[in-house]
């Protein structure tokens, strides 16, 4: 686990420093819309397959730097299983393997001298490409900080016309209808959490009545 942490406090300084540097363009969601649109920026979307195929965006080029780990052997299980333990039951991640042939894939369908904003869900799988690129000799590449996630629906065009937020839930917290954007549209499981605690509430309420005619009944008996 430490070196784990280690790893990843080294990358992260990479990825601050390769920012300040100016090799990492930061881009907001609002700022993403008009590179695209008006300055000719191409998107790469690095998310797996599986979220892509939940919402996919519009004209962008799609090579993930993370594939699910589809490992049978016991080892491989047990790491699905830790990846369930760890928070998949309820956000319906799975454990993931990095993408072995990421950049050759993205340099068969990228220029090096093409602008390109690197985009996935969250923001994070997106900086660790754009260090790959960096360091490949890509000259102009942008990041969508917070990925996908901070984009209102109006700020890009999905396939199917559904909320790009959509693509980064999953599991229990989505059967629910526990995520901010399902609670904003009032999706999910009884149409949001919060018709849940409302039906919640009224079979309380509906118990207590029962209760209590319950007991005038035996008191009238008596």
């Amino acid at each position: 686990m430490e070196e784990q942490a280690k790893e990843f406090a080294d990358a992260e300084r990479r990825w601050e420093e390769s920012i300040r540097q100016g090799r990492v363009k930061p881009v907001t969601s609002k700022e993403f819309k008009k590179l695209r649109e008006e300055q000719g920026w191409k998107v790469l979307d690095v998310r797996p397959p599986e979220e892509v195929n939940k919402a996919e965006v519009k004209d962008t080029v799609q090579v993930p730097l993370f594939v699910v780990d589809d490992d049978p052997s016991f080892g491989g299980l047990l790491k699905q299983v830790s990846a369930f333990g760890m928070g998949g039951w309820w956000l319906g991640g799975k454990h993931m393997k990095p993408n072995e042939t990421f950049l050759a894939d993205v340099q068969q369908q990228l220029n090096k001298d093409q602008p390109v904003i690197v985009c996935c869900q969250k923001g994070l799988r997106s900086l660790s490409a754009c260090e790959q690129l960096a360091k490949a000799g890509y000259e102009q590449i942008g990041w969508l900080t917070g990925g996908f996630d901070s984009c209102e629906k109006e700020d890009l065009e999905t396939v199917t016309g559904i909320d790009v937020r959509y693509a980064g839930i999953g599991g229990l917290s989505e059967a629910l209808g526990w995520t901010e954007v399902q609670q904003r549209e009032k999706k999910g499981f009884m149409g949001g959490f919060e018709n849940i605690l409302k039906i919640f509430a009224l079979v309380l309420v509906l118990d207590t009545l029962l209760f209590a005619v319950e007991a005038i009944m035996a008191n009238m008996r008596k």
